[in-house]
């Protein structure tokens, strides 16, 4: 089979661009702005779920068959514009859960010991003059899920050793053992720590407003791992600027990546680079089954894990 030109958008890590690279013949935005005749040849596209493929974009693109993205999440993505011209969204789903929820166990304790702050105590010297503050436990807590998905109740099962009581917000009830509340703002009354893991999109865009933060209150904690736009950062930067929570640590931003944010000036604040699934396995495994949609799609003609 003779695969068409296919563009890339994103970068990718070295391993996984050489893996690309080995099995299609890849092109950038600039080659194919430039170039009519292989803008009219381009039969996919290969992303990740952090870069923005609008529809202006597709359009322009009469022999794509395929958005491939390497990542779970597709709300940057027009599923619905690209699914009537006729153009397959794949994304990589399941793969990426159990990196995303060690994350999200890792976040919580840097949180609630103040690791990055014990870091920079030791480096420093500081030591030498003091102890350092007390941190929180997290035995005992209780910890609320907003979105009990896939990587929601991969965060669950490993929270469960810990000894905490967990709780979950989602579109409906379950078929699981912890409670189940249909108000977002009421399970952050009963948390300790709540953990945004939802998909992002229209129907999650800040979801976690000013009243949840006011719900959680100033002996609560936020954890994001799911989209930027889940939290209104305004709101969260105005909670924790008169303490109105005790902290947050975040995985994921409004707009990335992040650059002279007022976040970056808390102390109780403990941010990552959008690192959820930055792990040498999983990224690995992720573009493999990217390109597998891919040539999947030009071999049968659908794709393995197509986006509904």
């Amino acid at each position: 089979m003779t695969m068409p030109p296919v563009l890339q958008i994103g970068e990718f890590p070295a391993a996984v661009q050489t893996m690309i690279g080995e099995r299609f013949a890849l092109r950038t935005l600039a080659e194919v702005d430039a170039d009519d005749a292989l803008r009219a040849r381009i039969g996919a596209i290969v992303t990740r779920s952090n870069y923005d493929i609008d529809e202006a974009l597709i359009a322009r693109l009469p022999s794509l068959r395929i958005v491939a993205t390497s990542g779970v999440g597709f709300d940057r993505i027009p599923v619905a514009y690209a699914r009537e011209r006729g153009v397959v969204v794949t994304n990589t789903p399941d793969l990426l859960n159990a990196a995303v929820a060690e994350l999200t166990i890792g976040l919580m304790l840097a949180l609630l010991r103040r690791l990055p702050m014990a870091d920079r105590f030791t480096r420093s010297g500081a030591w030498t003059r003091g102890a350092f503050p007390l941190g929180s436990s997290l035995a005992g807590k209780r910890v609320g899920i907003v979105g009990m998905g896939r990587i929601g109740r991969e965060i669950a099962r490993r929270l469960m050793p810990f000894d905490v009581s967990i709780a979950y917000f989602g579109r409906s009830r379950q078929a699981l053992d912890f409670p189940y509340f249909s108000d977002v703002i009421e399970l952050a009354g009963w948390s300790d720590v709540l953990i945004a893991s939802c998909p992002g999109g229209r129907e999650t865009r800040h979801l976690i407003d000013a009243a949840v933060l006011d719900a959680l209150g100033p002996n609560g904690m936020l954890v994001n791992i799911a989209r930027g736009s889940v939290v209104d950062e305004a709101a969260l930067v105005t909670a924790l600027a008169r303490n109105a929570i005790a902290g947050a640590a975040l995985d994921v931003f409004e707009h990335e990546p992040l650059a002279d944010s007022p976040l970056c000036g808390f102390e109780q604040v403990v941010l990552s680079p959008h690192i959820g699934s930055a792990t040498h396995e999983t990224r690995l495994a992720m573009a493999r089954l990217m390109i597998d949609n891919v040539l999947a799609v030009f071999e049968t003609g659908k794709g393995i894990t197509v986006v509904e």
